[in-house]
C-alpha cells in the first residue's frame, strides 16, 4: 500500500496506528471525474478505524464533561507528498476516522460522498470493511444532497467572479487567457450534474458528464455561458427536488447498523462497548452475512 511505502521512507507522519488500520483509499479530483488522465497532483481520500478506546472513549473510563478528555481523531491530512521513486507526482491525503467519515457521508458532503462513487480503477486500497461501506454507498443518498451540492456550487461561482489572479501559475494563465478560472467553472457544472443524478436516479456516475467538463476546462465556454447554465440548472433542479422520490433525510438507524457491523468486523464483539436495540442488531447480522460472503470469495 502507498501509505506503507511513504511511512517507511519517513515522507508522511500520520498517527502510528493509522496506516495499518486504513480501510479504504481512492483517487479523487479530475482523474476520478474522467477529465484528466494525467496530473502531477493527486488527491487521495479514505477512512481508517482508530483504536477501540478512541472510537469508544468510555471504555477507558472517560466521563463526558468531566476531567481531561481522551484523545479524539477526526482526520489526518498531509499535502504535497512526493514519493521516493523520483516521479513528479505529489499526493494530497485526507484520511478520516470511520465515525467522522460516516457522519460526512450521512450529511451528503459532496467531496466525501464522491469518494464512494469513484470508478473502480481509482480505488488504491480497500479492505473487506472498505468494500462493505462502498457496497452500501446508495444508503447515504437523500434529498438533503441538493442543499449541500447547491451550496458548494454557489461557493465555486463566487470564486469564479472574485478570482482575478491565482497563485498557481497554470491557473493564473487560464484566467488571463479566458477571463475566468476554468477549474472553478467545471466544478460548478459538475456539482449540479451530480446532484441531479442523485435526485433522479438515486445513484452517481462521476464520469458521465466528462466530455462537457473537458470542453469547459479547454475554455470552450464563456463566463456568460457558465452563469446562464448555472441559473437555468438551479431553477430546473428546484423542481427536481420537489418531485424526487429520494427520502428527505438519511435512514440513521440503517447507517448506524452498517457502522456497527464494520466496527464489529474490525474489533470483534462490541459487547460492553455499545448497547443496540433489536432492529440495529438485525442490521448488523445482515452486514455480517455480507462480510462472510466476501471472506469466502
Amino acid at each position: 500500500m502507498l501509505l506503507q511505502k511513504l511511512r517507511s521512507a519517513a515522507l508522511i507522519h500520520p498517527p502510528r496506528w493509522l496506516v495499518d488500520n486504513t480501510q479504504y483509499l481512492t483517487v479523487m479530483g479530475s482523474v476520478s471525474y474522467g477529465v484528466s488522465g494525467e496530473t502531477s497532483d493527486v488527491d487521495v481520500y479514505g477512512f481508517c478505524i482508530p483504536p477501540k478506546d478512541i472510537v469508544f472513549p468510555h471504555l477507558a473510563g472517560e466521563i463526558p464533561g468531566f476531567g481531561t478528555p481522551r484523545e479524539r481523531f477526526d482526520q489526518w491530512q498531509q499535502h504535497h507528498v512526493r514519493p521516493p521513486d523520483g516521479r513528479e507526482t505529489t499526493y494530497d491525503f485526507q484520511v478520516f476516522g470511520v465515525v467522522r467519515y460516516f457522519q460526512l457521508l450521512m450529511e451528503c458532503n459532496p467531496n466525501v460522498i464522491d469518494s464512494l462513487f469513484t470508478p473502480r480503477r481509482c480505488v488504491m486500497h480497500s479492505t473487506q470493511v472498505g468494500e462493505i461501506v462502498r457496497e452500501n454507498r446508495k444508503l447515504f443518498l437523500h434529498k438533503g444532497a441538493w442543499h449541500k451540492f447547491r451550496g458548494y456550487a454557489y461557493s465555486q461561482m463566487h470564486k469564479i467572479k472574485g478570482k482575478v489572479n491565482a497563485s498557481n501559475p497554470a491557473r493564473a494563465e487560464t484566467i488571463g487567457k479566458f477571463g475566468y478560472d476554468v477549474k472553478f467553472a467545471y466544478h460548478v457544472v459538475r456539482l449540479l450534474d451530480e446532484v441531479e443524478q442523485i435526485m433522479v436516479e438515486h445513484d452517481l456516475d462521476l464520469e458521465r458528464n466528462r466530455e462537457q467538463l473537458k470542453s469547459i476546462r479547454r475554455g470552450e465556454w464563456t463566463l456568460e455561458q457558465i452563469e446562464t447554465h448555472f441559473e437555468a440548472k438551479e431553477r430546473a433542479l428546484e423542481n427536481t427536488y420537489a418531485t424526487s422520490t429520494l427520502p428527505h433525510a438519511p435512514d440513521e438507524a440503517r447507517i448506524k447498523g452498517v457502522l456497527l457491523g464494520c466496527l464489529e468486523m474490525h474489533f470483534g464483539s462490541l459487547e460492553g462497548a455499545v448497547r443496540r436495540d433489536a432492529s440495529v442488531a438485525r442490521l448488523v447480522g445482515e452486514i455480517q452475512d455480507i462480510l462472510a460472503r466476501y471472506g469466502a470469495a
